[in-house]
């Protein structure tokens, strides 16, 4: 077999290339290595380090590798042959390895429930120990890449960045909304405590990036997560509520109909849409009112009916419902004075029950003018009355028992039919 006379690596395309073993083993004390900036040859034979060389040019004589007398028996100064594995490593400083981490979970404190999170950037590495570094990641290998060591520690890598973003979240109490204000904090956490992993593998973490941590909408339930942040963002900067998000998609459908007014559906839609329409800019007649009430005004159980369906004279029991708070958005029974989450007082709409602010002078959700300084309320419904009315606006029912005049307030006998002191009519 020939005998080599020279040995260099010169790396060539884009890969990032960590160690690279020369093919050839035929070597001779006469053999010319070259090692360019930023390498380091290590010589291997018989399963051990017979030597290390650093940039420039070097003969592989029994003066720079004197353990050849003790492995061959080589005298010192003589020319023989002899074998050995010549490994390059290359101790450039790459940046732009990348990484992704795919579905990690938490229980996130800006929206209050779980969102899937995924993360991504860049890293890189530098060889600080070519010995290490060959013995404990490349072994047996004859060439070791960028791809290679993704490959060989992305399990280990994925569970550490994984457990380190979430801890520092869970720790500082940083929710999804302000999460990308942090990535320089997160990345210089995980470089601190990443370090000590690659340095016991003969690396060092020069640089250490978290580019984006985004909802992962690669499964369904990510994406419902995302549209529904989504959703909601959209309804904060426009000022409208859930329910008139609802409201606003059907009479959409209905008004899709119109296109079609071949039969006698295309018609329906196009009428439900021009009266729903109606009732969206405060008509208080026609199909669209009753369209347009909102989902708690709705029957619920226990066999009450909703408001306006009571019988006119006739008390009827009280009404038991969820309504949606209108400082804090949650639900309560509406036989509460004040929303149990966050105060607020329950403020109804005499005529469908909506909370509304204080200071509201139409209900949000059917137009209806509010009863300013009211303190009564029905007894048969629970609906805020006015001062000295004498019969229920909403169920009917008469308020005012006494034999009294309703204009005066004198006492009328049973048998009068007008007032004697203002000739009202009783």
């Amino acid at each position: 077999m020939a005998i080599i006379d020279l040995v260099r690596w010169t790396p060539d395309g884009d890969t990032n290339i960590f160690a690279w073993r020369y093919p050839e083993t035929n070597l001779s004390t006469y053999t010319q290595l070259i090692v360019q900036e930023s390498q380091e040859a290590i010589l291997f034979s018989k399963g051990q380090i017979v030597g290390k060389f650093g940039p420039g040019k070097h003969t592989l004589s029994t003066e720079n590798l004197p353990v050849l007398r003790s492995l061959f028996g080589i005298p010192f100064g003589a020319k023989n042959p002899f074998t050995a594995e010549v490994w390059f490593v290359n101790k450039l400083q790459p940046y732009n390895i990348p990484w992704d981490i795919d579905r990690m979970s938490i229980h996130d404190i800006d929206y209050n429930t779980q969102l899937p999170l995924t993360a991504n950037g860049q890293y890189g590495l530098k060889v600080i120990d070519a010995e290490k570094f060959l013995v404990k990641v490349v072994g047996p290998k004859s060439g070791f890449t960028e791809n290679d060591l993704t490959d060989q520690f992305r399990g280990e890598f994925t569970t550490k960045v994984k457990s380190c973003i979430l801890q520092f979240m869970h720790t500082n109490h940083v929710g999804f909304k302000n999460i990308s204000a942090y990535l320089d904090s997160i990345s210089g956490h995980l470089r601190m405590l990443m370090n000590e992993f690659w340095n016991n593998l003969g690396l060092e973490l020069t640089g250490f990036y978290v580019s984006t941590i985004e909802i992962d909408d690669s499964t369904p339930d990510g994406m419902k997560v995302k549209n529904a942040i989504a959703q909601q963002s959209s309804m904060s900067i426009t000022g409208h509520t859930w329910q008139q998000e609802q409201m606003f998609g059907t009479a959409q459908q209905a008004i899709d109909g119109l296109s079609n007014m071949s039969g006698t559906g295309g018609l329906i839609g196009g009428l439900m849409a021009m009266n729903m329409m109606g009732g969206m800019a405060g008509g208080n007649t026609g199909i669209g009112q009753g369209m347009m009430q909102p989902q708690y005004n709705n029957p619920t159980f226990g066999g009450t009916q909703p408001y306006g369906n009571q019988q006119q004279g006739q008390p009827q029991p009280q009404q038991v419902k969820m309504v949606f708070c209108s400082n804090c958005a949650k639900k309560f029974p509406s036989t509460m004075q004040f929303c149990p989450n966050c105060g607020d007082i329950y403020n109804p709409c005499p005529k469908c029950g909506t909370d509304n602010d204080v200071n509201a002078k139409r209900c949000i959700s059917c137009g209806t003018y509010l009863i300013m300084g009211s303190s009564d309320y029905c007894p048969g419904c629970n609906t805020p009355i006015a001062s000295g009315s004498i019969f229920c606006g909403n169920c009917g029912m008469k308020l005012v028992e006494s034999d009294t005049c309703t204009r005066c307030g004198a006492a009328l006998a049973p048998s009068v039919k007008f007032c004697p002191s203002c000739g009202n009519k009783r």
